[in-house]
């Protein structure tokens, strides 16, 4: 059963979100979003150190004890409109603590100034120059919420097509996998969804990409091929008009013979672990999560006896 403190934050967070239509103003969004988080602190133990990789702006954020060696790329959500390294601090630096990495959060550039594939390339930017410093490959694992979770998908197709060399594991919380909307929990979830409104999917994704690009696999991965990925955890809750797109990218990822372990947490919303700190099962979603990097790092590390016949 949900939690007297989960009730709270989704008849709070519910009411904020009732004054947000798909045609609200992208600015007045991203400062409200900004004092949001503000009100949250990152992790005891863990400190927050700026960086430029690729000439994207950046921030590390490094708990006190963790293996440095081994790195969290997180893609932070916003609807590709919004969100920063800042907004996700609180959330990434409990993931980081809980999976005993650092984690590097990247500010990718944003819509509607900067639309599709502009964000997606600085992401590929700063993967590609983790590798080329002292970051394995095995090393490295990608997350992602919302649409960051959509953009981490984007990124390991873009990846296996160019030949790159592929992260360890990757996490999706509550990803936006399909932009042309056409996942039946649009319409089934419609009326337990304490947030989004199916009407504004649209204008939200007009946002960000053309029309005729709404199932172009970089933009909506959910139609791409999903062979030869990494494993995946994806946390989603029950009540979210984008459950779909988690249920059906497991469906894909599973028929292409890939592993992923898919949670869908009952009574939940979009991102609620988001809400570290606040109810408990964002505490333990985040646990999960760590737990889950974790057993896919050490799985992914070469053993003494291959690196000896390397």
């Amino acid at each position: 059963m949900i939690s007297l403190r989960a009730r709270i934050v989704r008849m709070v967070s519910k009411q904020m979100f009732k004054r947000i239509s798909g045609d609200s103003d992208v600015v007045p969004l991203r400062d409200m979003f900004e004092k949001l988080a503000a009100r949250s602190r990152p992790a005891a133990g863990t400190h927050i150190r700026h960086a430029t990789i690729g000439g994207v702006e950046c921030d590390w954020i490094v708990p006190k004890t963790c293996d440095e060696s081994r790195v969290l790329l997180f893609l932070h959500g916003g609807a590709y409109l919004m969100g920063s390294s800042k907004t996700h601090r609180t959330m990434v630096s409990h993931i980081a603590k809980a999976a005993g990495v650092r984690a590097l959060l990247p500010n990718y550039r944003l819509a509607p100034e900067d639309p599709f594939p502009a964000g997606l390339e600085d992401c590929l930017t700063v993967y590609r120059q983790l590798l080329a410093g002292e970051v394995a490959p095995e090393k490295l694992v990608i997350a992602g919420d919302s649409a960051g979770g959509g953009m981490t998908m984007a990124m390991l197709l873009s990846l296996r097509d160019a030949g790159d060399a592929m992260p360890a594991a990757a996490c999706l919380l509550s990803p936006w996998l399909d932009l042309a909307a056409e996942g039946e929990s649009v319409q089934t979830r419609a009326q337990q969804d304490p947030w989004f409104r199916a009407a504004d999917m649209p204008k939200t994704a007009a946002h960000y990409c053309l029309q005729g690009q709404l199932r172009d696999p970089l933009v909506s991965p959910l139609y791409g091929d999903m062979t030869g990925l990494p494993p995946m955890l994806i946390q989603v809750g029950d009540h979210e008009i984008l459950l779909s797109d988690s249920t059906r990218v497991t469906e894909k990822i599973t028929a292409a013979g890939g592993q992923v372990t898919l949670q869908v947490w009952p009574d939940m919303w979009h991102v609620f672990q988001f809400f570290i700190g606040k109810m408990p099962e964002s505490r333990r979603a985040i646990h999960d999560i760590g737990a889950f990097l974790k057993k896919a790092l050490d799985a992914a590390e070469p053993t003494t006896e291959t690196s000896q016949a390397a």
